[in-house]
């Protein structure tokens, strides 16, 4: 069986308050994009995993999410299986790739062994991998609250908009990216910024990640604004980053002006 584990882009992020867990809680859109890697599993006589496309440099097979995801479901009477992954989405670019794959992992195992897991017990199953995982799970837009766990679905199209995805040879680890923020409340939710014109997007839409990545790493600050002047009309990092995503209402291809960075586009049909 196969699958397409698609990334995701965040529209807005702001952290709003420590937790006494060591972590924040957060405010979000989820919006999932067309960007896939592919999962493949075959049942075999033994356990193997195999990866191609993008490299994940000195990552062993059981730190890989989508591995982690299929040990979750060890207890169910499941056949060793051969697992391939092909990697297009990029990592530590704040697209979720290897949350998304954790998740499509368990969807499709669930399918594969007709084990007739609810929605509900997935989502918790993936929360268990990290916080962006629930999400993949329903893959719909959705307000991310909580440490981006808890969900609220939304009723959010961009579908006939222009996406360019550009990140450069850089990767922002996730706590290095909560190390420089100051926990604050937004002027204005994400939940009502989407709600004004598209335009008017990058006066009130804010990742709060963004003076602190941008600081540390002036390439990414120097993307946002060449995709401005180009011609968007919003552009953001996503989530804590190092990916810019971009949406103009016409086809650009801005291939030449990114060389030697990872580069997509595509037309968004949700």
């Amino acid at each position: 069986m196969i699958c397409f584990p698609n990334a995701k882009i965040n529209l807005g992020l702001n952290v709003l308050s420590r937790r006494t867990d060591g972590y924040h809680n957060i405010e979000t859109i989820f919006y999932p994009i067309p960007l896939s890697d592919v999962l493949e599993i075959t049942e075999a006589a033994a356990f193997s995993f195999s990866q191609t496309g993008i490299i994940i440099n000195n990552a062993d097979t059981e730190s890989n999410l989508a591995i982690k995801a299929m040990r979750l479901l060890s207890t169910f009477n499941l056949p060793p299986l051969d697992v391939h992954l092909l990697k297009a989405i990029p990592f530590g670019a704040g697209l979720g790739g290897g949350s998304s794959d954790a998740a499509f992992m368990l969807k499709l195992l669930n399918n594969f062994g007709q084990l007739h897991l609810s929605v509900e017990h997935l989502e918790k199953l993936a929360a268990k991998l990290g916080a962006d995982c629930p999400f993949f799970i329903r893959n719909v837009p959705a307000c991310g609250t909580g440490t981006g766990n808890i969900l609220t679905p939304i009723q959010l199209s961009l579908k006939g908009y222009y996406l360019v995805l550009v990140k450069p040879p850089v990767s922002v680890p996730t706590a290095q990216a909560y190390a420089g923020i100051n926990p604050k409340q937004p002027a204005i939710s994400p939940q009502d910024a989407i709600r004004l014109p598209i335009t008017e997007w990058r006066h009130h839409l804010t990742n709060d990640f963004e003076e602190t990545i941008f600081a540390l790493h002036p390439e990414i600050a120097d993307v946002k604004e060449r995709l401005y002047k180009s011609g968007a009309l919003y552009a953001a990092m996503s989530g804590s980053g190092s990916a810019v995503f971009a949406l103009f209402d016409r086809p650009v291809r801005l291939e030449e002006q990114f060389a030697g960075y990872f580069y997509w586009h595509g037309l968004l049909t949700l």
